[in-house]
C-alpha cells in the first residue's frame, strides 16, 4: 500500500472515530512506526488532523474541544503576558495578531489603547474590540474555520501582504528548546509567516507549557523575533540562542528579561 492511500484510509478512520494510534495503525497497515508517524506528519502540515501524543484526532473535534478548555489553561500566566505584551504597544500604531488564546488575551489588555489599527485573521480578537478606543479593526479575509474562528489559508496570507504593521504578535502551540516555534496546520503555519513577515517588530506571547508540547511545522526561530514574552524562565539553550540572535526574552512578572539577568550573572 502506497503512502497516499494509506494516508487516505487514516482521513476515512478519522471521519468514524475522534482518535487513530500509531500503534494501531502500523499493524493496521504492515509498516513501522515510523512510516505511519510520517504519514500522520505529511497529513498535519495538510491540516487534515492534528497530532497528539501516541496518535492523532480529528482536527474539528480536537479544535472544537480543545479551543474552549484552551482559554481556561494558565489563565493567570496569559494575562500576565498580556499586560507585558500590552506594555511594549504605544498608542496610535499598527498590529496584526493570529490565532489564539493568548493573542486573544492580548487583544483584551489592548482595549484601552487609543488609536490602533488592528488587523487578525481571529475573528474572536475583532469581536472584542469592536466598541473600544482603536481607530481601525480590519479582519482578514479567506476562509472561516469554525471550531475556533480562525481565518486560514492562501486567502489570507495574501490579504496579509497587502499591509506592513508596526508590531506582529503572534502565538504557538510548541517551542524547542533549540529555538524552533512551531504549529501543527500548515494553513495557519503559513499566515503567521506572512504576519511575521510583513511587521516591523515581531512579538511571540507564549506560555512555559509550550516547552512541554510538539508539533510539526516550523514557523520560524527564535532568531526571527525581536520580543518572547512568556511566564516562566525558559530552558538555557532556548535562552542562548535568543541572546546569540539579539531577541529579548521577557519573564512576564519579572522587572527585567531572562537575557539582560543572564547577562549580569
Amino acid at each position: 500500500m502506497d503512502a497516499t492511500t494509506r494516508q487516505d484510509e487514516i482521513i476515512e478512520l478519522l471521519n468514524t472515530q475522534d482518535r487513530v494510534e500509531v500503534e494501531d495503525l502500523a499493524q493496521r497497515f504492515g509498516v513501522s512506526l515510523q512510516t505511519v508517524r510520517t504519514d500522520l506528519r505529511d497529513l498535519s502540515q495538510r491540516g487534515a488532523l492534528s497530532r497528539v501524543h501516541g496518535g492523532a484526532v480529528r482536527v474539528s473535534s480536537a479544535a472544537t474541544r480543545a479551543y474552549a478548555d484552551r482559554r481556561k489553561l494558565n489563565a493567570a500566566g496569559k494575562l500576565a503576558m498580556a499586560a507585558e505584551a500590552a506594555e511594549l504597544i504605544p498608542e496610535d500604531c499598527s498590529i496584526t495578531l493570529n490565532i489564539g488564546t493568548s493573542t486573544e488575551q492580548v487583544a483584551r489588555a489592548l482595549s484601552g489603547h487609543r488609536g490602533l489599527t488592528v488587523i487578525s485573521n481571529n475573528i474572536n480578537i475583532i469581536n472584542m474590540m469592536m466598541g473600544g478606543e482603536a481607530r481601525e479593526l480590519i479582519l482578514v479575509g479567506g476562509a472561516v474555520r469554525q471550531s475556533d474562528g480562525a481565518i486560514v489559508g492562501e486567502d489570507a496570507v495574501e490579504f496579509i501582504s497587502r499591509y506592513k504593521v508596526d508590531f506582529a504578535i503572534i502565538g504557538a502551540s510548541a517551542l524547542d528548546a533549540d529555538g524552533a516555534i512551531m504549529d501543527h496546520d500548515g494553513r495557519e503555519v503559513s499566515v503567521a509567516r506572512a504576519i511575521l513577515k510583513n511587521a516591523r517588530t515581531r512579538v511571540l506571547v507564549c506560555d512555559h507549557s509550550k516547552f512541554d508540547r510538539s508539533a510539526p511545522v516550523r514557523i520560524c526561530d527564535v532568531a526571527d523575533l525581536d520580543v518572547v514574552i512568556t511566564d516562566a524562565p525558559v530552558p538555557d539553550a532556548f535562552a542562548e540562542a535568543a541572546r546569540a540572535a539579539g531577541t529579548r526574552i521577557i519573564v512576564a512578572g519579572d522587572t527585567a528579561s531572562q537575557n539582560e539577568r543572564n547577562e549580569n550573572d
